[in-house]
């Protein structure tokens, strides 16, 4: 019995090794390629790296992309304000989404802007929500804190394209290290 079990052990290090061997880049060289990819994609746009001290962001299909996390980790471009005075998410509100994401990664590699994941323009489509500023629950934190990152800003109905690295983004993902550009439309209801 002993011996079967220091077997099973040697036999999983060896495995565990020859996996090991096998990764071609470590965790920094593919922090280094998704930070490559994020500055290729906002070389084409205009970029400004702070919040408007007024909050008052410009809005439109032209707009800049607004560092919005001060690590540089999301950087948003407003599609649609939504009502920034009188419909504002509050810590606790259901907060329901459609979204279409493309890999920057793959975008920066191959120039293949190809829709990665997507609910957006598929009414049969799972409905995608999170509980506004409750990390606790994993059905929030299952989309990362990129996504929420805008209703600090903008009012629920709002609509925005968001650049989100790894770290901000679904926490099933985050080893990949792959940035996401995400097209964002947040509703009160579920539609």
């Amino acid at each position: 019995m002993k011996l079967s079990k220091h077997i099973l052990f040697l036999g999983m290090v060896v495995l565990t090794m020859l996996t090991a061997c096998n990764d071609d880049q470590s965790y920094a060289d593919r922090l280094n390629e998704e930070r490559n990819a994020v500055n290729a994609y906002l070389a084409n746009h205009r970029v400004v790296m702070s919040i408007p001290e007024d909050s008052i962001f410009e809005v439109g299909e032209d707009a800049p992309f607004y560092r919005i996390d001060p690590d540089g980790n999301v950087y948003m471009q407003v599609i649609k304000a939504g009502d920034r005075v009188g419909d504002r998410a509050k810590k606790g509100d259901r907060i329901y989404f459609r979204y279409s994401r493309y890999s920057l990664a793959i975008w920066y590699a191959e120039k293949l802007m190809e829709v990665y994941s997507s609910n957006e323009n598929s009414m049969d489509a799972q409905s995608c929500s999170f509980t506004y500023a409750d990390y606790t629950l994993p059905s929030t934190s299952q989309w990362g804190y990129g996504l929420q990152y805008p209703l600090n800003f903008l009012g629920v109905e709002c609509e925005v394209n968001l650049v989100i690295k790894s770290q901000f983004g679904f926490t099933s993902e985050i080893s990949y290290v792959m940035p996401f550009l995400y097209h964002v439309r947040y509703f009160r209801s579920m539609i």
